[in-house]
């Protein structure tokens, strides 16, 4: 039996070790090759059902697909976020240019009343000859007031003209301008539609891999030991970032912000903090359910000092706040900002998503003060 073991041990090992086999972490692999990976990975894995076989190295793998996974995710959502903003600022100057020409409709309207009653006062008052007017017997000073005003008749039509024309113009060139921003706005619909089809192939890449990824948590001891590295990668990345982040007497900190800020998203707090997540491992922050896509906004102004993906915690940002505060934000579908940005309160800062191996959309968010976890409670407000 001994020998059997070991001669399935051996031969385990030489499959794991094949170059076939070998897990390409390098960034912006194409969803075809995570596609091959993610096969390659599930063939190792159905030979060793029957094995007592660790399968951490499977794992590793995985955890390294949904990293890449969920960050094509990101750049395509970050993409249709930011048509969407496109969108936006095109209808609002379409709308903008449509009010103007509705103003300028009605400006040629009254400017064509205006010189058809000239022109009207003109034809009933008769064809003027000024030469017989000057050589008639009438009082010189009668002539003189009524050549003044026709010549004022006259100058008056011819204003009118000049004016009529401008009008016309400016509604020629908002005309064209309308034209070229209705233009861009299809080309921004088609585009979106484009991005909305890569987004849903990713998001079904990225489910394959999380179901295969669960497949080796199969015990509550093991999925116990990958929150404790989670929790032990989050830790980490708030040791460095306290280590670089250089004092600001600009950022004020929170500690006056008490029961005075908002949520960073609006949704439903589905774990609160101090909570048990599992064993004697308790939940450092709250999750807020919420809409896949929705923004998530900086609960206060700060200095981002940390965004990218994070084993258990997927695509997250944190923004320091002075004085040792810093607010963390995870799960998130795609940042907005990246490590270095200056950011003000309420600033839209990434998209709630599922990232990190969720399998509900929502938010994770901390506040740290000196490194340690508080209540986010006793800061933000219902």
């Amino acid at each position: 039996m001994r020998i059997r073991l070991f001669i399935q041990l051996a031969v385990l090992i030489c499959v794991l070790a094949h170059p076939s086999f070998a897990f390409a972490a390098q960034e912006g692999n194409s969803l075809k090759q995570r596609q091959s990976q993610l096969k390659a990975i599930q063939n190792q894995i159905s030979q060793q059902q029957q094995s007592l076989v660790d399968t951490s190295k499977q794992r590793k793998q995985l955890l390294a697909l949904l990293k890449q996974d969920e960050k094509a995710i990101a750049r395509v959502a970050a993409k249709i976020n930011q048509t969407k903003q496109q969108l936006k600022q095109v209808k609002s100057k379409i709308t903008e240019l449509e009010k103007k020409a509705n103003q300028l409709e009605r400006l040629k309207k009254s400017q064509q009343d205006s010189l058809a009653k000239q022109l009207a006062s003109a034809y009933l008052a008769g064809n003027h000859d000024y030469t017989k007017m000057l050589l008639s017997q009438q009082n010189p000073s009668k002539v003189e007031r009524m050549l003044v005003y026709y010549q004022y008749l006259n100058n008056a039509r011819i204003a009118a003209l000049k004016q009529l024309k401008q009008t016309q113009a400016e509604l020629d060139t908002l005309q064209q301008q309308r034209t070229r921003e209705q233009t861009q706005l299809n080309a921004l619909v088609i585009e979106q539609e484009s991005q909305a089809k890569n987004l849903n192939k990713e998001k079904a890449q990225r489910q394959q891999t999380q179901l295969q990824l669960q497949r080796t948590l199969r015990s509550k001891n093991e999925q116990l030991e990958q929150l404790q590295i989670e929790e032990a990668s989050l830790i980490r990345v708030i040791e460095q970032a306290l280590k670089e982040v250089k004092a600001n007497p600009d950022m004020t900190g929170l500690a006056k912000l008490r029961k005075k800020l908002k949520w960073p998203t609006k949704g439903r707090i589905r774990n609160s903090f101090g909570s048990t997540r599992r064993g004697q491992i308790k939940w450092k922050g709250i999750t807020l359910a919420a809409p896949e896509g929705q923004n998530i906004h900086a609960i206060a102004p700060g200095k981002v000092i940390f965004a990218d993906w994070l084993k258990g915690f997927g695509m997250v940002l944190v923004i320091d706040h002075g004085k040792g505060y810093m607010s963390l934000y995870g799960y998130a579908q795609a940042l907005l900002k990246a490590s270095g940005d200056t950011v003000q309160k309420n600033e839209p800062i990434a998209l709630v998503g599922l990232s990190g191996g969720q399998t509900q959309p929502g938010l994770y968010f901390e506040i740290r003060h000196k490194g340690q976890a508080v209540d986010p409670a006793k800061y933000c407000r219902r």
